[in-house]
């Protein structure tokens, strides 16, 4: 079965740009850094051995006065090369750390890309950030974009004290995004429709009505099936690799980011901020596409 089903995802669910976009290098102290990659002194270059027998790059951009620690997985078309002026702007306008990584054959990462080895690579990033930054898990929001929302809501499931969750552009799974399928196949890859409902912190869904990759209604769905449901950003007109130069995409966020900070202050509790918002009808990052090759 498990070549079966990691036949069928690399068949439609991994892309790693070829060549990679960047190179690390060692350091005579030790230390790892980006080649071809404006250097930052606030960023810090891991490279990390995951349960799967592989070394993964992970990158931690840190802001002084961070409020919370973003834990990013990318779309199945980038690497962290393509990401890094992505992540210095959230940096700077949420007042967030983002600690993001390249899932395994993407990047400088070793391996092969499969759907278990992103969840054995974020368990990896997330025991880092643990061990390496001292981060805990009511300081910590899982950050997943298209494909990375199937790792985010793995890695969500395990975490009882996680203080919430992002899913961007979100699928249902890797089948449903390719057919209307009604049921789940044993083959099927990130069956997020399935774990979604065992999240047990505050989610925020957010999905581009024109979205012609991952239909707005993944996005719909996995709201519906949220525990703990946050007001989810519907962007009119955004498409699937766009949702980012939208104005309201910071904006939501700014608000997402201040409510869990009142969740921190009060105790308040998460069904407190949960809203029932109507669901409307119906370019400059690579994140995602599926093909049936």
């Amino acid at each position: 079965m498990g070549n079966v089903t990691g036949t069928v995802a690399a068949k439609f669910a991994f892309f790693p740009p070829d060549p990679p976009t960047y190179e690390v290098i060692q350091e005579v102290d030790g230390r790892f850094v980006f080649a071809g990659v404006t250097q930052d002194k606030n960023m810090g270059v891991h490279v990390l051995q995951t349960k799967g027998g592989n070394k993964i790059v992970a990158t931690f951009w840190k802001h002084p006065f961070a409020r919370f620690t973003f834990l990013y997985s990318h779309g199945n078309a980038a690497d962290l090369g393509q990401m890094h002026e992505l992540f210095i702007e959230l940096r700077a306008h949420l007042r967030v750390n983002i600690m993001s990584y390249d899932y395994s054959g993407y990047g400088a990462s070793t391996g092969k890309p499969s759907e278990h080895n992103t969840y054995y690579d974020i368990e990896a990033v997330y025991d880092c950030l643990k061990n390496e930054y001292g981060i805990k898990e009511e300081d910590l929001i899982l950050y997943g974009q298209s494909v990375g929302s199937g790792p985010t809501i793995h890695l969500a499931t395990k975490l009882q004290y996680l203080r919430a969750v992002v899913i961007h552009s979100g699928i249902l799974s890797g089948i449903r995004v390719l057919y209307p399928v009604k049921m789940t196949f044993w083959f099927d890859i990130f069956k997020n429709i399935e774990k979604i409902k065992h999240v047990n912190c505050p989610v925020l869904i957010i999905h581009g009505t024109n979205d012609d990759i991952v239909d707005m209604s993944h996005g719909k769905r996995l709201w519906e099936l949220s525990k703990e449901k946050y007001d989810p950003l519907w962007v009119k007109g955004g498409g699937h690799c766009n949702i980012e130069t939208f104005p309201e995409y910071l904006k939501h966020l700014r608000k997402f980011l201040n409510a869990m900070e009142k969740l921190t202050i009060t105790g308040q509790t998460n069904k407190q901020l949960s809203k029932n918002p109507s669901f409307p009808e119906s370019r400059h990052i690579k994140c995602l596409r599926f093909s049936k090759r």
